[in-house]
């Protein structure tokens, strides 16, 4: 992983500044540990006072800098170097230097990309496997439903034509034990098999599956 951070400062002079003629730009290293790269800026050069002077003089400025560095990487193997500067004289009296320092070969730490990549599967995991009370309700209100209406049959129809004291409008839940039988229900109940059979797959009942009871409603 490679980081390009700025680096920009003003020097003034005590001298006018007519023309740079030469200058070289060099960095140290003072601190490279924990989360901290610290150094300095060796500006050195020689500049004219007057445009129409031959002798030169000459400067020198050290630029101090820290660049704090996230504490997940690992930087004490880190390669810094100047990837580009550039300088401006403004108004014959500061030299304004703008550097780009490069921080390359930073990688991050493997137990904090393990525990964040653990951290984000758990919770991938229960939000797959968590249902929300809502798909709870609807889970059962939907095994609730006589199979005509899970199944698409329009229920009402089925009454058409009936007397309305013969038309079942309650209903139970029956959740089948290990004694139960289809013939036990029905008796218990005080309904046919054909009556149950209206509302229930009664091709494969196991122990805990509910059972709807129509009822009578006298």
């Amino acid at each position: 992983m490679k980081k390009l951070v700025p680096f920009k400062k003003d020097i003034s002079f005590d001298t006018n500044i007519a023309e740079i003629n030469s200058i070289s730009l060099e960095h140290e290293i003072t601190n490279q540990k924990e989360s901290l790269i610290a150094g300095k800026f060796i500006v050195s050069g020689d500049y004219k006072m007057t445009e129409t002077t031959m002798h030169l003089d000459t400067f020198e400025y050290e630029l101090p800098f820290n660049i704090n560095i996230d504490k997940k990487y690992i930087i004490e193997d880190a390669e810094i170097d100047i990837s580009d500067f550039y300088y401006e004289v403004i108004n014959n009296k500061i030299l304004s230097v703008n550097i780009e320092l490069s921080v390359d070969n930073i990688e991050e730490q493997e137990e904090v990309m393990e525990k964040e990549t653990i951290e984000n599967q758990n919770e991938d995991r229960q939000q797959e496997e968590i249902p929300t009370i809502s798909e709870e309700l609807e889970t059962f209100e939907e095994e609730a439903k006589p199979k005509e209406e899970r199944e698409g049959i329009n229920v009402k129809s089925l009454f058409d034509g009936l007397d309305e004291n013969e038309a079942y409008i309650v209903y139970k839940i029956h959740i089948v034990t290990e004694n139960d039988t289809i013939e036990s229900i029905s008796e218990d109940y005080e309904v046919t098999k054909e009556a149950l059979n209206a509302y229930n797959n009664l091709s494969d009942v196991k122990i805990g599956d509910k059972i709807i009871i129509p009822a009578n409603e006298n």
